[in-house]
């Protein structure tokens, strides 16, 4: 571990969530490019740093920091600097002159313990002067909690976290219950925040200690979508986690349940424990979509074959007697849920419902999970679809409010008579609880999804409970329609759904006159199904279809690690399609370089992103870039520090050099992200990779994202692996318990 003094004499870059920072930093002896964690260090701050020097491919030697330690600032100009870099309320550079000039070296004494003198200056009053002191103190007083913390190991990475939410008093808030920091952040590790407590002298059969193991359990099971655990296997864990006896976590159990901070549901002579919030989350679901059912059907069209009838002539779309059914169900019912998997008609049933409530003057909306969902909705029925969250207006609320118990969002009431949503399946537990928060009495409510494909990144299984309740009149659309039962890409896509292998698992050759939408090229060599992916993607399918990789086509694979992963996948396939060219700008961040015409997907979600998109001879303008959402890069500007993306819907944004950790390179997706798109063709692959990500509802999701040719690279017994590997369609939740046993 090395050790450096001087100052940051400039920022490169800094992320406002963890304040991960890229600076300059000059020593008496030299400069320095410095990188790691620095919350609450602003330009001028003279700091120690403990670290060590780095060699980076791209830009050279570099500080990596560990730790550091604010230094009170040396010299007069150094104070000087200091106090007119804008942190310190009520001093900017004049000031800050003035100041040094009048106190001099007594400047940090009068600061703190005399601050009234500071009204001796023209434009200070005494009000003004013991706002400056206080600010002064507390900027120098807050960065003290990473050194707190760092004691504990607990990175500076979160410091900034814990200052924001507990602020000057943190350390003392700590000290006094360290478990405080599981409540607050879910992404600090127990063991460490354990260990703390521990140092600092807590009991290990101390209360506190166990509430938190408790919950700090509960919230790990949502990880994996859970939102409810076993007690019985609740209490195993925490014992192995905590060391302590099964009487002291009963007794925190009854502790949690009296505050109102853990539920536990007794079903059918089991006891299942829940987090407040998830627990309230199933409940409101349940309890708001039942009341919505049982609603008088004030949108009930009374001549509805009458209605199907106009509809098909003047449409010219055929309906089979389960569609109309599926139709008769909508409007027989206030809820009603059609399911179905690639090629069943789902569709069809959307653009006829549009039609018939059209001709009433009913006004409907059109909603799906993703911008890329709603953008494809969108597309097949030439009506206007949004995301959930815009709809919802739930763009503000930052995702850890969802699991806290004094959450009192409510979304805003949808102006609509009939409500249509699609991809249910990836909707989770406290989307649906919102959306159903919004909906008035009365309005008609169709969801729309197929439940084998793969869950919601968040808490819950809420279609899949919906249906097994049988308390939601479903549809369940199981006929390939014969147009969609000609591609093998359809077939194969229900073969796989139904634990069967593909058909021709020896598939033919591609080549130029294959009249084929399937293709499954065994390969078990990594380096040779890399080679494969490439060669496809780089001329070999414009012979075959006239495809263009920055046009139609798509690579899917179900890792980020790895040789087959999206990481070191996008980077071949950057070097492949979209090398670098003397010239022409480019840009690093984050360990990826970007260049003009990359394909980028923006991986979070940004509600405050502008954006601007030209309709014939006017400009639209907004705001909102959502997670998912793909594009191309037109632009790098470095006289103005941003990068023109051209998102697929033909949207706009500039994006600041600093924003860039909001995209990644997309020419390789994983299979999850895919989720909701639809691409001519995809090229997916089947690596070896762990276990957990080979399952069938994995292969069945990617094989159904192809709309024209599929292309299948891998191993033919992990494929039979997948086939057979079911398991993750289980998760643990209690809606479905809890549909049936609501009564409104």
């Amino acid at each position: 571990m090395e050790e450096i003094e001087g100052v940051l004499t400039e920022i490169i870059y800094q992320n406002e969530v963890n304040s991960y920072t890229v600076g300059i930093f000059e020593t008496e002896d030299e400069q320095i490019t410095i990188v790691g964690y620095l919350p609450f260090i602003s330009k001028g701050d003279t700091l120690k740093l403990l670290g060590k020097f780095v060699e980076h491919k791209d830009y050279g030697e570099q500080f990596k920091i560990e730790t550091f330690e604010k230094l009170m600032p040396q010299t007069l100009g150094a104070l000087e600097n200091y106090l007119a870099n804008g942190n310190i309320k009520g001093v900017g550079p004049a000031t800050a002159s003035k100041i040094i000039q009048l106190f001099g070296e007594e400047t940090i004494h009068i600061l703190k313990y005399e601050p009234i003198k500071l009204a001796q200056i023209r434009g200070i009053s005494k009000e003004k002067a013991l706002e400056i002191s206080e600010s002064f103190v507390e900027n120098w007083e807050v960065w003290q909690i990473v050194g707190f913390l760092e004691r504990f190991g607990i990175g500076a990475e979160n410091a900034k976290k814990v200052y924001d939410l507990l602020g000057v008093n943190a350390i003392s808030e700590i000290e006094a219950n360290p478990y405080i920091l599981i409540d607050i952040s879910r992404g600090v590790d127990f063991k460490q925040i354990d260990n703390m407590a521990i140092k600092l002298g807590i009991e290990r059969e101390n209360q506190k200690r166990i509430k938190s193991g408790i919950k700090y359990a509960l919230i790990r099971i949502t990880y994996n979508g859970h939102s409810c655990t076993l007690e019985t296997n609740l209490i195993e864990y925490v014992k192995q986690l905590l060391g302590v006896s099964q009487d002291s976590i009963e007794e925190g159990i009854i502790n949690l349940k009296a505050n109102d901070e853990i539920v536990v549901e007794d079903r059918d002579g089991e006891h299942w424990v829940y987090l407040y919030t998830f627990y309230n989350a199933e409940k409101q679901i349940a309890e708001r979509i039942t009341k919505l059912n049982n609603a008088k059907n004030v949108k009930k069209i009374s001549n509805i074959e009458k209605e199907l009838k106009i509809v098909e002539k003047e449409t010219d779309m055929f309906l089979s007697e389960k569609q109309k059914q599926a139709i008769r169900e909508i409007n027989d019912n206030n809820v009603t849920i059609i399911t179905g998997g690639p090629g069943t008609g789902k569709t069809t049933i959307i653009k006829t419902i549009l039609e018939i409530y059209k001709r009433k003057k009913y006004k409907t909306i059109l909603c799906a999970p993703t911008g890329r969902a709603a953008k494809r909705m969108t597309e097949t029925t030439g009506e206007e679809a949004s995301t959930l969250h815009r709809l919802l207006e739930i763009g503000k609320v930052d995702e850890e409010s969802l699991f806290k118990k004094d959450n009192e969002y409510k979304g805003a009431p949808i102006d609509a008579d009939i409500i249509i949503v699609d991809e249910v399946s990836m909707v989770d537990m406290f989307v649906m609880s919102y959306l159903l928060d919004c909906i008035y009495l009365g309005t008609k409510l169709i969801l729309v999804g197929d439940c084998d494909q793969l869950p919601s990144v968040g808490p819950g299984s809420v279609l899949k409970d919906l249906i097994s309740s049988e308390k939601i009149v479903t549809v369940h659309l199981d006929k390939i329609f014969r147009q969609a039962a000609k591609s093998k890409i359809i077939v194969n896509a229900h073969r796989v759904n139904n634990g069967k292998t593909f058909i021709e698992k020896d598939s033919p050759e591609l080549e130029e006159d294959s009249k084929e939408d399937f293709f499954f090229i065994k390969e078990n060599n990594q380096e040779k199904i890399l080679e494969q992916v490439l060669s496809l993607c780089n001329g070999r399918l414009r012979k075959f279809g006239d495809y263009d990789f920055f046009e139609n086509i798509q690579v899917l694979t179900p890792t980020k690690k790895g040789m087959l992963g999206t990481k070191e996948l996008n980077k071949a396939l950057q070097n492949e399609l979209n090398p670098h060219r003397e010239n022409e700008p480019e840009k690093s961040s984050m360990g990826a370089v970007f260049r003009i015409g990359d394909r980028v997907m923006q991986i979070k979600n940004n509600y405050d992103m502008y954006w601007e998109r030209r309709i014939d001879d006017s400009i639209e303008v907004g705001n909102g870039i959502f997670n998912g959402e793909i594009g191309t890069i037109t632009n790098i500007n470095e006289k103005e520090k941003n990068i023109r993306i051209k998102f697929d819907d033909d949207k706009v944004c500039w994006y600041e050099f600093n924003e860039l950790e909001q995209i990644e390179h997309s020419y390789c997706i994983t299979i999850h992200k895919a989720q909701g798109s639809e691409f001519d063709v995809v090229i997916m692959i089947i690596p070896q990779t762990a276990p957990m990500l080979l399952t069938r509802n994995l292969l069945y999701t990617g094989l159904t994202r192809a709309k024209k040719l599929l292309i299948v690279i891998g191993n033919a017994q992990i494929l039979d692996y997948m086939l057979k590997n079911t398991d993750s369609k289980k998760r643990n939740t209690g809606l479905e318990y809890k549909l049936r046993q609501t009564n409104i």
